[in-house]
């Protein structure tokens, strides 16, 4: 148990204990987040990506560790292969980042290695465009966010209104400018290393919305982002359901 957060070299003391005893027979694995950045707090989580030659299903699992709270990714190359190339369509980098920035845990190390380049090469690409279901999706929520803003609302479904608007009008910035999305923390350091200016603002004016309930700086800055896109999205709305739905 630690008092506080433990330093990077505990951190990954514990990881190579975990992964002797609970994944006997996996080729490798990453020890990644906050903690091994040295950038953790005592409620900081370790990042654990494990690979196997060959599973029979993937797997996420949380648990404690000597106290540290561990969120293990297992997998195998074709399950992990999948997962890559899920969230690089989706431009969410949140596992790419703990397999390009991780500590290499295990005998394997040369394909680990491999790996590592690999997917820091995919980082340093980019995301792929927005696609156009995606962007309409974003639109089209977006607008419909702004017009709840505009009318007659008590302060908790303004709050309600605003959380969930905030996310959305950040994917589309981000996106827009070529960079990965960043989910709940990300999001406002992803907009600052992309846009300090556009952070800056998007900060105050939800700041803004949240404290008092003001909402024209998030409905302007809303409105400035959706017009590269073609603007508000309502009339003509149109998603066909996936032949999925039926049974």
């Amino acid at each position: 148990m630690f008092a506080g957060c433990p330093t990077p070299s505990e951190a990954l003391a514990v990881a190579q204990a975990v992964f002797a005893s609970r994944y006997a027979g996996a080729a490798f694995a990453f020890a990644a987040g906050s903690i091994m950045r040295g950038e953790g707090t005592r409620l900081s989580d370790l990042d654990l990506v494990v690979l196997y030659d060959q599973l029979e299903a993937a797997w996420r699992e949380s648990f404690l560790a000597e106290g540290i709270p561990v969120e293990a990714f297992v997998h195998d190359r074709e399950t992990l292969g999948w997962f890559i190339e899920t969230d690089i369509a989706q431009g969410n980098p949140s596992l790419l980042h703990m397999i390009a920035e991780g500590v290499v845990i295990g005998d394997a190390r040369d394909r680990a290695a491999a790996l590592q380049r690999d997917v820091a090469r995919r980082l340093a690409e980019g995301p792929p465009r927005l696609p156009p279901a995606r962007l309409n999706v974003l639109r089209y929520e977006i607008t419909d966010a702004i017009d709840d803003l505009r009318g007659e609302r008590s302060p908790a479904e303004t709050l309600a209104i605003g959380a969930m608007l905030y996310p959305r009008l950040v994917e589309l910035a981000l996106r827009r400018r070529g960079r990965w999305n960043g989910a709940g923390k990300w999001g406002p350091r992803r907009l600052a290393e992309a846009d300090a200016g556009l952070a800056g603002r998007c900060d105050a004016a939800f700041r803004a919305l949240f404290a008092a309930g003001a909402c024209e700086e998030v409905i302007a800055l809303a409105e400035e982002e959706l017009a590269p896109h073609g603007g508000r999205l309502f009339d003509g709305d149109y998603r066909r359901a996936s032949p999925l739905c039926r049974a």
